[in-house]
């Protein structure tokens, strides 16, 4: 394990992980992910991931645990204003991990698993949490149409708390290569007819979730097997998406639980 230790603004590991932090989709053309905090970092090696770098500010090493490191290929300690400048959080980590990443050519799904189709969702917030629900109710392929948030950017990666490392993700698809799944859609539709509470929920299905303004769209809507309704008797169409994600999540593992 090779160790080296960076002052130097210019040095091309610090200008890598700057671009990483300050562009959402930079990893698509870098082929790595930066990730950041002791959490997201465990989240990692717990599953089985070996980072390129391990990245620790100055004043933190020689008290993190060495096994926190331990697998990586080199480690980075960088000053304290370096590690700063590299950081998306208001009070920075003292840690991070710069991961291998790489896009399928053409990406590939198992056509009949439950899964998660996020359309063109748009805040990382919502993406996040989405993730974290979908792998705490055992949807672990989520399918990503275009226009959707990066789903390996910095705040995603914040917001699903190591959830990704648990998940089968494919991002970047169109309509047409939804059509590969071979399992019922299910989307929430205002107008749906039949209250979540009361559906028979197959298993497995893929959820759809859409855009926070736009809803679902039509093409998706059209293709649906059920169109479900959340009930909601407080009298407001409130629900949050990554809210509604949750609720749709549940009751359908309910559902699996029960049979």
């Amino acid at each position: 394990m090779k160790i080296v230790h960076i002052s130097a603004r210019d040095n091309a590991l610090v200008k890598q992980l700057r671009k990483l932090a300050q562009d959402p989709g930079a990893y698509r053309k870098q082929g790595q992910i930066w990730v950041e905090g002791d959490h997201l970092c465990r989240a990692a090696l717990e599953r089985g991931v070996r980072p390129a770098w391990a990245v620790i500010a100055a004043r933190a090493w020689g008290q993190i645990p060495e096994a926190w490191y331990a697998g990586a290929e080199r480690v980075a300690v960088l000053d304290d204003a370096l590690f700063a400048q590299v950081s998306t959080l208001e009070s920075p980590a003292s840690m991070g991990f710069l991961l291998e990443w790489a896009a399928e050519v053409q990406p590939r799904f198992q056509p009949d698993v439950n899964s998660v189709v996020l359309d063109r969702i748009q805040d990382a917030g919502n993406v996040g949490s989405i993730l974290r629900s979908a792998s705490a109710l055992g949807f672990k392929q989520v399918l990503a149409l275009k226009g959707t948030a990066a789903l390996w950017s910095p705040k995603v990666l914040r917001a699903g708390m190591g959830a990704h490392f648990g998940l089968q993700l494919h991002e970047g698809l169109t309509l047409e290569q939804l059509e590969a799944l071979q399992v019922p859609l299910l989307v929430t539709h205002l107008q749906g007819s039949t209250p979540l509470h009361a559906a028979n929920l197959p298993s497995p299905c893929a959820w759809v979730l859409g855009h926070e303004g736009q809803g679902v769209q039509e093409a998706l809507v059209q293709r649906a097997a059920q169109l479900l309704r959340i009930v909601q008797p407080g009298g407001e169409e409130s629900l949050n998406v990554a809210a509604a994600a949750a609720i749709c999540l549940h009751a359908s593992c309910v559902a699996q639980l029960s049979r």
